[in-house]
């Protein structure tokens, strides 16, 4: 017999929680949060009821597992500034391009003269290795040839996010696995997204076009939106051992959950192309390691190194919010070992509706405090 909505809420904070037709995607997805597709990363709305029950007014936000940026964002919209670290360099150069300050006719000239020259540019001919192995050769061939425009433009850290977007949607894999693939797809195969039978993607140019504009019109939304005042940076490098300027008044975080996602290798194609500096064995809980007793052992430890780092730069008694699904109960022990008091443990239903995933999902959030 399957559970009440009573039973299913019971003992869950429900401002905290959403239904699909609560929260539709396109309100998860808004503005810059779309601006590349990311897995693993907590939605908006949270940080922002996050920030208004626990952050004071312009309290400076920190988030040592910064990823696509959502809680730097969202920041920045409800007036705060804020500070985030990561040790993926795709991560950085997207959060970049998204926290940035643009003058948007200088944007909008350089997007669309660069558009214009896609069918003059030279079609480089791809070499040996990732590039030819992932894409069709002429959908490789226009992917080098944008890149091959970018350092020409004052805005090439935003091509830069296009030319990584276009370059995931086109790579020789199915509609329905694209977050990863673990071999290129060649020939027809049975769609489960679109149920018939699709073909691999030829060609990528179509997909520079469509996410050029659509990421200017995603920048100047959010330009609307944000807080004048308050700025955002992020730092490339291990937040067990960076050390922080200044003083913090709250950590709002989603860290990555043991054993779950390689954060550099769900954008390899963004590394390959790019030529980013991969460093991700120094990813903490990477599915790679595992989930034995031994990795989940290597886990708590590296929280607790990052948790007591970023501790040293908090005011006192400021509150760090962790949004984790810690079914293992793992956190109450690494807070402690970090100086960390547990204050409250709060629970939340999770919307699973994207993807072939099934069941109930619940995350925790932790707020403990210095």
């Amino acid at each position: 017999m399957a559970r009440t909505q009573d039973a299913l809420y019971a003992g869950i904070d429900l401002e905290l929680s959403w239904s699909e037709r609560e929260l539709p995607e396109r309100e998860r997805t808004k503005h810059v949060h779309r601006l590349h597709p990311y897995l693993g990363k907590f939605i908006p709305q949270l940080v922002e009821i996050l920030l208004a029950r626990y952050v004071p007014a312009r309290g400076r936000v920190l988030d040592p597992f910064a990823g696509s940026g959502t809680t730097l964002v969202q920041s920045l919209e409800s007036g705060h500034p804020a500070v985030g670290i990561d040790v993926a360099a795709f991560n950085c150069l997207l959060v970049g391009v998204k926290t940035a300050h643009y003058n948007e006719f200088v944007l909008e000239k350089e997007i669309r003269e660069v558009l214009s020259r896609l069918d003059t540019a030279g079609c480089q001919i791809p070499g040996h290795g990732y590039v030819d192995q992932w894409f069709a050769p002429q959908a490789a061939a226009e992917l080098l040839a944008f890149r091959s425009l970018l350092d020409e433009y004052e805005h090439s850290a935003v091509l830069r996010v296009v030319l990584a977007r276009a370059a995931r949607s086109a790579r020789l894999t199915t509609h329905f696995d694209l977050d990863f693939p673990k071999a290129p797809q060649t020939g027809p195969y049975w769609c489960f997204k679109h149920k018939r039978e699709c073909r691999p993607v030829e060609r990528a140019e179509h997909f520079i076009r469509r996410y050029g504009l659509d990421t200017l019109a995603r920048i100047k939304a959010f330009a609307r939106v944000r807080d004048r005042k308050a700025e955002a940076s992020i730092l490339h490098g291990d937040a067990r051992e960076l050390r922080l300027d200044g003083r913090f008044d709250a950590v709002v975080t989603s860290p990555p959950y043991p054993g779950l996602i390689d954060y550099h290798e769900q954008h390899r194609y963004a590394y390959e192309l790019l030529g980013l500096d991969d460093r991700r064995e120094l990813e903490v809980g990477a599915a790679a390691a595992g989930t034995s007793k031994a990795a989940l052992a290597a886990y708590s430890q590296g929280m607790v190194d990052v948790l007591a780092n970023v501790r040293t730069a908090l005011r006192p008694d400021a509150p760090v919010a962790i949004v984790v699904h810690d079914r293992r109960d793992l956190y109450p022990e690494i807070l402690d070992r970090a100086g960390l008091r547990l204050e409250h443990r709060l629970r939340r239903h999770v919307n699973r509706r994207t993807g072939r995933r099934a069941g109930e999902f619940y995350e925790d959030v932790l707020i403990g405090r210095t």
